[in-house]
């Protein structure tokens, strides 16, 4: 529902530093949607004047009727305008747009010569003024009704601003601007003027015989209220002011009696539907339609009725849908002067029933199958009756009601179950101002508490401490989880531990565990030298064969090789995880606490400093064959690309980023070890087996390992999201010709930094190094995107020559063309 702030503040007092942005804020906090909020005339600029029409010449040799409009805009000379609208004659008073003025989507108007004539401004419909959909022709005034040359910005009312509200369908009550207003209030605080207060006093006297009212079924509606006027003018034309606030909440006027209908019903929230008083034969009842029967409505349409249907009948025929729409043969026209006005609070369910039944979804449906303040057919009535005769001749003649209205019953509540239910302690006086706030009567002695007349459905304490949690805010509510039970949990080190074995033993790795033991020979054959050759030797060792720690877990997994191949394995991967030992530090005695009670800080610190350092690795051997040879392809073994995939994948499972460089680094092949490097640290190696190894424990040729330090890996999270990209991907490649002592990722590195943000990937896709003159040629697939956009092929060559200038700058690359 649309609500002008114009209007809201008739009856609520807001501050003006309070702005929209705030109102919108609070009717979010106590739970209604605001969906829009339309600045209306934001787009729109004077002049705009209202002028009347005093000369119309019809120009017929085009095709489209076009008219030379002499108007009088309040000047000292007659203003001429081409337009091409019927809908007004010679008199009328009209809303012109003069030169300067800027309409809605930057139509800036100006004196231009066209059909011939020259036309000084343009006359305006609503719809080009941006104040509603209906474009059927001009907007007409009735003389005197406005001024000669005033500013038709102000009269019309056309800067305001419109809060466009969900309302849930238990909420009917704010359907209006009443129920607004109040809203607003009472989130901000503000003080709230209820229109209904000075409704209360209205008496009109009884100048004759009204029609009559009944309810023939009370399960039908609880009260009718059946109001009858008379000596209507039917040319009474509707106040300004009324029409602009109908037009403002998405409705379109219609006549002066419709539309003090709609008003009362959007000021109030009561449908109110209005008969032809000379059309009606007796009284009226509402009835069930009793039998199938043909009904055509308002809007023309031939409708089937259903026996259930529940009908406003006459005493010959039935006359409206109830609470639904009205029928043709009753309906106000141009010649009515006495009028029937009807206000009923119907039952919802059955207003649902009709509307469902004929797919007939009204303004008066949509509030009454919410339910209606049963009190509001009194005083909408009554408003009726106030402003038709305010604005037209019509006189009262006499008010007839059947039926009385029914309101929900007191709840007893006690102020410590809100409490409880909230789970956030609320004193009984903050209980009580809120349920006022919200229109309760409350007793604090009892805590009885009768709901307003609005809100019927509440019924039960529970509707009351839902209440109270609207209106101080669920912000203010706590979020407290239930208490989980204690148990043990593995660590981020256990579960990153428990992912890298889950995801090798996956890929085909088998997992081996070896004792921690080795010796001074195994330590020389492998070729490890200083740190990395210091360890410790056991008190007392299991054997004398090995009677140190390890230093590495790749001369287990070799020997581990050698016993499986001496017993018949051919093409195996084995992996294992453990500690290894370096003497880095001078241990001291081994310190012995006393267990009765926890130990201090410097024990606990000696106890450590008695155990030597233990990191924590995970190493693979790949023996052999990965790929046997068969109808399908040729054989693949294992070779040091493999090595160094699995070392990867281990950091990615991780989610780290690190760069790879080459290394001679024992147990390795000199020329054939990868590096690789996380925050400048190196934490794994990978590559092939050094050939003195290999010979030493007959392992196949170019059997290849890799080795990570678990224990040197910074902390990262166990997930990290990516971004989908929604973009279409522009692909490029690139060869570059550079020396054979530049690596691939010092040229990817060059590349990367050049191309610029938009690079999503790179990648490595061919080598070649038969160019001679110590050259070879690299090729890379550059991907580029855009989050928002697809991107422009002058974009991405230049994203491209960028890269490459940078690689040029950086490794002496020259760009292949052939």
């Amino acid at each position: 529902m649309r609500a002008p702030l114009s209007w809201i503040r008739e009856f609520v007092d807001i501050p003006a530093k309070i702005s929209a942005e705030e109102i919108s804020n609070g009717l979010i906090r106590v739970g209604f949607e605001v969906e829009e909020i339309i600045e209306a005339g934001a787009d729109l600029t004077g002049p705009l004047t209202f002028a009347k029409v005093l000369t119309i010449e019809e120009i017929t040799e085009f095709k489209k009727p076009i008219r030379y409009v002499g108007i009088d805009c309040g000047e000292k000379e007659t203003r001429y305008v081409i337009c091409g609208a019927t809908n007004f004659a010679v008199g009328d008073i009209v809303v012109a747009a003069l030169p300067g003025a800027v309409l809605p989507g930057d139509f800036k108007i100006g004196a231009r010569e066209t059909y011939g004539k020259t036309s000084n401004g343009m006359i305006c419909s609503s719809r080009e003024l941006g104040l509603g959909d209906d474009h059927s022709g001009i907007m007409v005034f009735a003389e005197g009704g406005v001024e000669i040359g005033a500013d038709a910005i102000a009269v019309l009312e056309i800067n305001d601003t419109i809060f466009d509200v969900a309302v849930n369908p238990d909420r009917g009550y704010a359907l209006s601007i009443r129920g607004i207003a109040r809203e607003v209030a009472g989130s901000l605080g503000l003080n709230f003027k209820d229109p209904v207060e000075p409704l209360r006093a209205l008496k009109f006297e009884e100048t004759g015989k009204g029609v009559a009212a009944k309810i023939e079924d009370p399960a039908t509606a609880s009260v009718f209220y059946l109001r009858t006027l008379s000596n209507f003018d039917p040319s009474a034309t509707t106040p300004i002011w009324m029409r602009r606030r109908i037009e403002k909440m998405g409705m379109r006027s219609i006549s002066l009696v419709v539309d003090v209908t709609n008003y009362v019903m959007l000021e109030l929230g009561q449908p109110l539907h209005a008969f032809d008083k000379a059309k009606i034969s007796g009284g009226l009842t509402i009835k069930r339609a009793g039998k199938a029967q043909p009904f055509t409505t308002l809007d023309g349409q031939v409708r089937h009725l259903d026996p259930e249907d529940l009908m406003v009948c006459d005493d010959k025929q039935p006359l409206a849908l109830a609470g639904t729409m009205g029928g043709q043969s009753s309906e106000i026209s141009e010649n009515t002067t006495e009028i029937a006005l009807e206000a009923v609070r119907f039952d919802p369910v059955l207003i649902a029933k009709n509307s469902r039944r004929h797919k007939l979804s009204s303004e008066a449906s949509r509030r009454l199958e919410r339910s209606v303040d049963p009190s509001l057919a009194e005083f909408a009535s009554a408003r009726f009756v106030q402003l038709l005769t305010a604005h037209s001749s019509a006189k009262h003649v006499a008010t007839v009601v059947a039926g009385e209205p029914k309101y929900a019953p007191v709840v007893k509540l006690d102020p410590t179950y809100i409490s409880k239910i909230l789970g956030l302690e609320i004193a009984p006086a903050e209980i009580a101002r809120v349920l006022r706030v919200i229109g309760c009567d409350v007793d604090e002695k009892s805590f009885a508490v009768d709901p307003p007349s609005w809100r019927a459905d509440l019924l039960t304490p529970s509707d009351l401490a839902e209440e109270v949690a609207r209106m101080i805010g669920y912000d203010k509510i706590p979020s407290i989880l239930p208490p989980r039970p204690n148990h043990a949990s593995l660590t981020p080190t256990q579960k990153r531990r428990r992912a890298i074995s889950a995801m090798l033993a996956a890929r085909g790795l088998a997992e081996v565990q070896t004792f921690p033991f080795t010796n001074q020979e195994t330590i020389d054959q492998m070729g490890f030298v200083g740190e990395r050759a210091s360890t410790y030797r056991i008190a007392n060792p299991m054997s004398e064969e090995f009677p140190l720690m390890r230093v590495h877990l790749v001369p287990g997994l070799v020997e581990v090789a050698a016993r499986n191949i001496s017993r018949g394995a051919k093409d195996f991967a084995i992996f294992e995880m453990g500690s290894i030992f370096r003497s880095a530090q001078r241990l001291v005695p081994a310190v012995s606490p006393v267990i009765g009670s926890r130990p201090d800080a410097k024990t606990i610190e000696a106890i450590y400093a008695s155990v030597p350092p233990q990191a924590f690795h995970v190493a693979g051997l790949l023996v052999g064959k990965v790929e046997n040879e068969d109808w399908q392809g040729k054989a693949r073994a294992y070779n040091w690309q493999d090595a160094i995939a699995y070392a990867q994948d281990i950091l990615q499972l991780c989610n780290l980023e690190w760069t790879i460089k080459r290394s001679d680094f024992a147990p390795w092949h000199p020329g054939r070890c990868a590096e690789l490097i996380v925050d400048g640290k190196a934490v794994a190696h990978a590559g092939e087996i050094h050939p003195r190894i290999i010979a030493k424990y007959g392992l196949p040729e170019r059997s290849v390992a890799f080795a990570v330090g678990l224990s040197a890996l910074p902390d990262s999270q166990i997930v990290r999201p990516t971004r989908v990209g929604t973009m279409p991907a522009a692909v490029q490649d690139v060869a570059l010709i550079v020396d054979q002592s530049v690596t691939a990722l010092e040229v990817e590195s060059a590349l990367r930094s050049g191309a610029g943000d938009l690079l999503e990937s790179i990648a490595l896709f061919d080598r070649y190094d038969k160019i001679g003159d110590g050259k070879i040629s690299l090729a890379f697939t550059l991907t580029f995107r855009a989050p928002d956009r697809t991107l422009t092929g002058a974009e991405v060559s230049e994203m491209r020559e960028a890269a490459v200038v940078a690689a040029e700058k950086a490794t002496g690359a020259v760009l292949r063309t052939a």
